[in-house]
């Protein structure tokens, strides 16, 4: 684990908030050159605390108003591989993550469709045919509030 001083905790929540911000530009903010800046950023990357930045798109403004959270328990476990389902699973396009979780399902899947008929498709001709896919459980989003999580 890498030791964080407050600046470092700040460039974070700073990425965290919007992470196409340039070096120089979170530096200015922050009080730091845009080399210390870019050092840190790397530093936090190599060390892995950092794993990528993202692009994230407006599934509604892209025409996918509903977004579903699946949780699908396996049918047999212990026949079918966990890697073939989640390769069979990453390969239907609607589907946004696949989460490999411990409790009552075996996996969480976070699902976008125009509609709910759209949704129903989905489910019926792609997830429930699905190597393994038993029981599933369906909960529609209504809103999301995004938090940045703890920082140390």
């Amino acid at each position: 684990m890498i030791e964080l001083d407050e600046t470092d905790r700040q460039i974070l929540r700073a990425l965290v908030q919007d992470a196409t911000q340039s070096a120089g530009a979170l530096g200015r903010k922050l009080g730091l050159s845009q080399p210390a800046t870019w050092r840190r950023i790397r530093r936090l990357e190599t060390a892995g605390v950092i794993k990528g930045r993202r692009l994230r798109l407006n599934a509604e403004a892209l025409g996918f108003g509903v977004t579903v959270f699946l949780g699908v328990k396996l049918a047999r476990k212990g026949q079918v591989s966990l890697e073939d389902f989640e390769r069979a699973v990453s390969a239907i396009p609607e589907v946004q993550t696949v989460e490999h979780v411990l409790g009552l399902y075996d996996y969480r899947l976070r699902v976008v469709a125009r509609d709910l008929s759209d949704f129903e498709r989905v489910l019926r001709r792609r997830i429930m045919t699905l190597p393994g896919a038993g029981d599933v459980e369906a909960n529609v989003l209504l809103s999301e509030e995004r938090l940045p999580g703890p920082i140390g």
